[in-house]
């Protein structure tokens, strides 16, 4: 019998299924992730994981525990975040029906429903369930299998959503207090393909001030707005030109998005004009040198009597934003994890470049860590109020993790 059969008929489904409906039960949006680490402290001691909780800020923890090898594999590290987004508007959504409970974890047509299923619950819920079905299946592993689970990775609440839970955890690595991982997998959604690559960003907040005056004697006043549609023109050109210096195969081009503007609004010359904009790095691609280009081609698009400030309100690994990452997509456990996920869910483990940002960075860049994420869930149902998972992808992902720690760590068998 094939090792995969193996664990296939060691599967529990029903369990598996209880334990992400026990997550999605457990209300975590950022600053109330206290709720699922309780939740998964009591979940990891069954699975002698030893779990220890420290806080990142008060009243809001971090959970990490490991299960040690026999010896001679290597360590990898399982992590992922404990926050989901808020859930307003669900409830009125789903009114009347089996959906109303953002937090209900209820079955629809083989989907499972609820804020965090798939963002990232089912990743968390999948790796705790692959080390189980080892232990069903009487293997146990060669190398260490080690989980942290951090919040403060979602941004949305005030005063929150800086990656403080992960800021924490790389301290203690870099500290020594915290064993280095020599390969980990962030558990962030991908409907099991594997992104070793995401892109960098920064959001900057412009804003351009005139002066104002009596719409009468304009010639008394000078105009924000008109000077932005002069900014705006400039942006456009500059995103066009950032586009065409490069193309990465995983991450596509570089692009500066304009998602807001806001100006006017008396009878009166505009004396100021907001506007909000994203910029998205390529990996090699430098967040103080991104910046700065940006400033400099508004500064020489604007005259006489207007002043330009910038604001970065969304500072993770960098003080400006987040910072690209790149894992080599043809190093070992990438490519086993590629064999594992395409055994356990044929079509599927294929590489791709992450249309997000989450916080891979801190563990390429910060402690030289090679990075993947992988997990089951669709990003473009996450955030939303259509949030679920797929149970047989969920119970591929449980499937393929296993096979991918035995063939990574390397095991032994009862």
């Amino acid at each position: 019998m094939s090792l995969k059969q193996i664990l296939r008929d060691h599967l529990d489904r029903n369990a598996a299924i209880k334990l992400l409906q026990g997550a999605i039960a457990q209300e975590s949006i950022t600053g109330n992730e206290s709720n699922f680490v309780s939740f998964l402290q009591q979940h990891m001691n069954d699975l002698h994981l030893d779990p220890y909780v420290s806080e990142f800020a008060e009243g809001r923890p971090n959970i990490r525990g490991e299960r040690k090898g026999t010896g001679g594999g290597p360590r990898l590290q399982i992590m992922g975040h404990t926050d989901t987004v808020h859930a307003r508007g669900w409830s009125e959504r789903w009114q009347g029906t089996e959906r109303e409970n953002p937090f209900g974890g209820t079955i629809v047509d083989g989907e499972l429903w609820g804020r965090g299923a798939g963002d990232l619950k089912a990743g968390i819920c999948t790796s705790l369930a692959a080390l189980h079905l080892l232990d069903r299946a009487g293997i146990t592993l060669k190398g260490d299998v080690a989980f942290a689970f951090i919040g403060d990775e979602e941004s949305g609440e005030d005063g929150s959503g800086v990656s403080a839970g992960v800021k924490a955890w790389t301290q203690d690595v870099l500290a020594g207090e915290v064993a280095r991982p020599d390969f980990t997998i962030y558990v962030e959604p991908t409907k099991l393909g594997i992104y070793p690559a995401q892109m960098g960003f920064f959001i900057t907040d412009v804003t351009v001030t005139g002066k104002s005056a009596y719409f009468g004697v304009p010639e008394k006043g000078v105009d924000a707005l008109k000077a932005t549609h002069s900014i705006l023109s400039a942006i456009w050109q500059h995103s066009d030109d950032i586009a065409a210096r490069a193309e990465h195969e995983l991450i596509g081009r570089a692009f500066v998005l304009v998602t807001g503007l806001e100006g006017g609004g008396y009878i009166a010359v505009p004396g100021e004009c907001k506007l909000s904009l994203i910029r998205k790095l390529l990996p090699g691609e430098s967040l103080d040198t991104a910046s700065w280009e940006l400033e400099a081609v508004i500064h020489e698009t604007v005259g006489y009597g207007i002043s330009v400030s910038f604001e970065y309100p969304a500072g993770r690994d960098h003080a400006l934003g987040g910072s690209p990452a790149l894992t080599d997509p043809n190093i070992e456990p990438v490519q086993k994890l590629r064999q594992a996920i395409g055994d356990a869910f044929p079509g599927h483990g294929e590489i791709s470049g992450a249309p997000y940002w989450s916080e891979m960075s801190f563990l390429v860049n910060e402690i030289g860590c090679p990075a993947v994420y992988c997990a089951p869930g669709d990003i473009t149902n996450c955030h939303t109020l259509e949030e679920r998972v797929n149970l047989d992808e969920y119970m591929a992902g449980i499937l393929g993790f296993a096979l991918f720690f035995i063939n990574y760590c390397g095991a032994t068998t009862r």
